[in-house]
């Protein structure tokens, strides 16, 4: 901040390192990430191989979604829905990462330099925060963690079904199995380290010794919220990875290794 009663500093900051690596290194990623998503979003296609079924369209909720045995096909949406079924759920997963505390921190810095880094002024002329529209909205953060959680069970009972062959044999393990493992793991680690999990299991509390089950369970999500960041970035790119994976299977570009 630059006032009055501060030293007269010509510089805008006395930071001598490359503090903006992070900002945009944190940009880029992001900025990969919204273009491969749309990309996948908007294609409507090659989501599904027996037995796997992409992230990004599960559940698949309209009737133009590709048949899936055992899968999570909800015709909810009739035949008047003509756009990818994927334009359905991601809201939820997304609304969830975009209130996310820790992602606010990495868009806000990265794409709107509010501010770009420690000790360096942001270009803005005034700060309001998170008290006018659009970014009041930041506040539903805790009801997009409850659809998550929803999205989360069902992600689980599709890598369930990563145990099938291609004839919905059960038994059987493939790469992919251990590539839906690896996401749903991760998912459910970034999901539980939110502070609005944390808020929820302990948060409330006056006395934790009245509480000690809940007290428990809120110093292991506070163990996990630790590393909220990088389980932010881990289930960011192990989601894209399932999807990938799918995709390539769906192609025909490779074929799935089965491991028994």
């Amino acid at each position: 901040m630059r006032a009055g009663t501060r030293a007269a500093i010509a510089a805008p900051h006395l930071r001598t390192d490359r503090w903006w690596l992070a900002p945009a290194a944190t940009a880029l990623g992001l900025l990969a990430f919204v273009v491969y998503s749309t990309w996948r979003a908007f294609a409507n296609a090659d989501y599904y191989h027996a037995p796997y079924v992409s992230p990004f369209y599960s559940p698949c909720l309209a009737d133009n979604c590709t048949t899936m045995k055992g899968g999570p096909n909800w015709g909810l949406f009739g035949e008047w829905w003509g756009l990818s079924p994927a334009l359905l759920i991601l809201i939820f997963p997304l609304g969830f990462r975009l209130t996310c505390y820790y992602y606010r921190k990495a868009y806000y810095r990265g794409f709107w330099a509010s501010p770009p880094a420690c000790a360096v002024a942001e270009p803005h002329k005034k700060y309001t925060g998170e008290t006018r529209f659009p970014l009041i909205l930041q506040n539903v953060h805790r009801y997009f963690f409850y659809a998550a959680l929803l999205v989360a069970a069902i992600l689980t009972w599709d890598t369930a079904l990563g145990f099938r062959n291609e004839e919905y044999e059960w038994g059987h393990m493939g790469l992919g199995t251990l590539v839906f493992l690896g996401n749903i793991l991760l998912i459910w680690a970034y999901t539980l380290s939110c502070h609005s999990c944390r808020h929820i299991i302990g948060g409330r509390l006056r006395h934790f010794s009245k509480h000690p089950v809940r007290y428990r369970m809120w110093g292991w999500v506070g163990k996990l919220n630790e590393r909220h960041m990088l389980l932010a970035w881990a289930s960011l790119l192990s989601v894209a990875l399932a999807d990938f994976y799918v995709y390539l299977l769906a192609t025909g570009t490779i074929t799935d290794p089965r491991l028994f």
